[in-house]
């Protein structure tokens, strides 16, 4: 095979992944992508670690298998219990999660230093991103906040309405209090599912806080290391994408149709077992 034509892989626990593909295939048009999500076994990030390293290392060796030449892990929860794992059990393929790059946008974004991290219980949990905030500034005062129901709802395709600003204002309630001392000026999405609220979370959080998407800063850490590997591909022409999922394949189309906006149907994708 040759390398440089090879697909990325990109997994998630479901859906909220496709916000990374999204930005994949806008920052590399040429390259082509195989998607899974693990629909079968959502949520990641009400799990323990154990399990997390367990169901990743089964979906990163589906797509393994599939002969990729670059693993991005399209999952906050994932990354921050097994990329250590993916990267021993599957070298020397570059294995890439999505927590490195948001740390590094967050600490660029934020003037004060004060940033609110928002994700999953298990990320939360893990202090996956204030490991990684404060390897880059030790003086950084990092908040978290875990925000399951921002999953649902994604899944749901319910990215607005009063359900969604109810739900974030009761989230983000803490946050807001103008007498609030250490009230951070930077917010990060924590969750792959996050990005599609950002409308949303802006509203409540008003124009002064800087919002950062690790789907973004993801794709351009993806392009820089396809460039630095000489990974990236030769082809002029647009990319293909397959689509992969646990189970629901019905669903995944409909909820795929709502996150990248553009018509699925189910025979678009294909089911697999783990």
């Amino acid at each position: 095979m040759n390398t440089s034509t090879a697909p990325i892989g990109v997994f998630d626990s479901g859906m909220g992944g496709l916000t990374v593909l999204n930005a994949l295939r806008g920052a590399l048009p040429q390259e082509s992508f195989i998607y899974l999500g693990d629909t079968a076994r959502l949520p990641y990030g009400t799990k323990d670690a154990d399990t997390v390293i367990r169901y990743a290392t089964q979906a990163a060796k589906a797509l393994v298998d599939r002969g990729i030449k670059l693993l991005v892990i399209a999952c906050n929860t994932a990354t921050a219990a097994a990329l250590p794992a993916l990267q021993a059990a599957f070298a020397p393929l570059p294995v890439m999660g999505v927590i490195d790059a948001g740390a590094r946008a967050a600490v660029a974004a934020s003037r004060s230093g004060q940033i609110l991290v928002l994700a999953t219980e298990s990320t939360i949990r893990q202090q996956a991103y204030e490991r990684a905030i404060r390897a880059l500034n030790p003086r950084a005062i990092i908040q978290g906040q875990a925000c399951s129901l921002f999953v649902a709802l994604a899944e749901e395709c319910w990215f607005e309405g009063d359900a969604v600003t109810t739900v974030a204002k009761r989230y983000l309630a803490p946050y807001l209090s103008p007498h609030l001392q250490d009230k951070p000026d930077t917010v990060v999405l924590g969750c792959t599912h996050f990005p599609v609220f950002i409308p949303v979370l802006q509203s409540l959080l008003g124009p002064s806080v800087t919002i950062v998407d690790s789907a973004q800063t993801t794709a351009h850490a993806v392009k820089t290391l396809l460039l630095q590997e000489q990974l990236q591909s030769t082809k002029t022409t647009k990319g293909h994408c397959a689509f992969l999922a646990t189970d629901g394949v019905e669903r995944f189309a409909r909820v795929a149709s709502c996150f990248l906006q553009t018509e699925f149907h189910s025979q678009d994708v294909e089911s697999i077992n783990l």
